[in-house]
């Protein structure tokens, strides 16, 4: 008699027939609001070598009120970048004071942010927490958590400054996370500019397999491989998700750099976070049949559970308020538990309520309740059928508190 189980209130109920149900990018460019991100079409020349600023996390910037000389090609010339319909190199803009480069350099910045575009950026070199990335005529910064993991899954044995130092003079494609001209603020992350590409190869109950990433008190980080061999996205895989055993220490289980199989449980693209279970892919040793969790002759398995005598259970804690509320309702005429149970292993402190597949025979239905180590069946001697007595459960866990 198969099981299945689904939450009401702090009690978890179990059932077959209570089964929860368990999109990237779409931006849009206001052209309109681009004609005065430029004042000049020399803004958008690349920089030669020569041309370039000293290395700082973020670039200074100057206000400037340039002449409205080329405005329209200027205007042009940006939307066609951000179109990508034509690359710089087909552009050939006037020279322009740099100042007023700077300025316009932010405004494209802004735009990129705002409208959530990749960009090619070149790395100029590192410090102690991330990349120095070029941006035109600026210099924004890349911290390392906003790599993606791909980098240090490649090459596991190498620090990160030695993973950075080898980046120096590649292009990474990113996206603009903040862009404050004022502050001087300008962040970039790979990690979103993945997200934006892999995301949509991804569906919930997907499996993959994984390298565990940090760990943490409340899960670990699972950087998932994909069909190119490469570590592209990461997902958390919640404590509660790591194993059927109760987990005190996730570090107990999982250490950095293990490799594990991973199902995806819930993708949250506006937040660009994947939730991963490493136990749904076992079988969960809660789903067996009652006969073999406390066998109807009561007899067990010395290595598994012990039975003790129906006169002397003592129901679980919470199960007496249970009780008293099933015997409210309509159709129910005697709640007991008739045997009892120790398993060796702790799945859950939890109170648990299983509800049998099988039909009510001769007037009598079976439960099973389940906290710890314990187990109990529980009888009820009622009038309602299969689908009268779930309800009536639910009404009754929603009332007990």
């Amino acid at each position: 008699m198969p099981v299945s189980t689904a939450t009401l209130g702090s009690v978890s109920f179990l059932s077959q027939l209570f089964n929860p149900d368990v999109s990237s990018l779409s931006c849009f460019l206001n052209h309109t609001k681009l004609s005065t991100l430029y004042s000049k079409p020399s803004l958008l020349k690349k920089p030669s070598s020569s041309s370039l600023y000293n290395l700082k996390v973020s670039a200074s910037s100057a206000s400037a009120n340039p002449k409205t000389d080329n405005s329209q090609q200027a205007e042009a010339a940006v939307t066609a970048i951000l179109d990508n319909s034509v690359s710089t190199d087909e552009i050939k803009p006037a020279p322009a004071p740099a100042p007023a480069r700077r300025s316009a350099d932010w405004k494209a910045a802004r735009a990129y942010f705002h409208s959530g575009f990749i960009y090619g950026g070149r790395v100029e070199g590192f410090n102690g927490g991330g990349l120095l990335v070029r941006f035109y005529s600026l210099v924004g910064f890349l911290p390392f958590p906003q790599l993606s993991p791909s980098h240090s899954c490649k090459e596991p044995n190498k620090t990160i400054h030695q993973i950075a130092k080898g980046l120096v003079g590649s292009i990474l494609s990113v996206k603009v996370i903040q862009a404050e001209e004022e502050s001087r603020k300008l962040i970039f992350s790979e990690k979103e500019a993945v997200w934006t590409k892999f995301s949509t190869q991804i569906n919930v109950g997907d499996v993959f397999e994984g390298k565990v990433g940090s760990v943490e008190d409340y899960g670990a980080f699972v950087h998932l491989r994909f069909p190119d061999g490469l570590y592209h996205l990461t997902g958390l895989v919640h404590v509660s998700e790591v194993s059927w055993d109760l987990v005190q220490d996730v570090r107990d289980i999982l250490t950095e750099g293990d490799d594990v199989r991973v199902k995806v449980v819930n993708i949250d693209r506006g937040k660009s976070r994947l939730t991963l279970s490493i136990k749904q892919l076992e079988e969960d040793p809660l789903l067996e049949t009652l006969d073999k969790v406390i066998p109807p002759d009561g007899s067990a398995d010395s290595d598994s559970l012990t039975t003790s005598n129906s006169s002397t259970i003592e129901p679980l804690p919470g199960l007496d308020a249970i009780f008293k509320e099933l015997l409210q309702e309509d159709g129910i005429n005697d709640v007991r538990i008739s045997r009892q149970g120790f398993e060796k292993r702790v799945v859950s402190q939890d109170l648990q309520l299983w509800l049998s597949n099988a039909p009510p025979s001769d007037n009598m239905f079976t439960l099973l309740a389940r906290a710890g180590r314990q187990v109990q069946e529980i009888q009820l001697a009622t009038s309602l059928d299969q689908e009268g007595i779930k309800k009536a459960l639910q009404r009754v866990l929603e009332r007990v508190p």
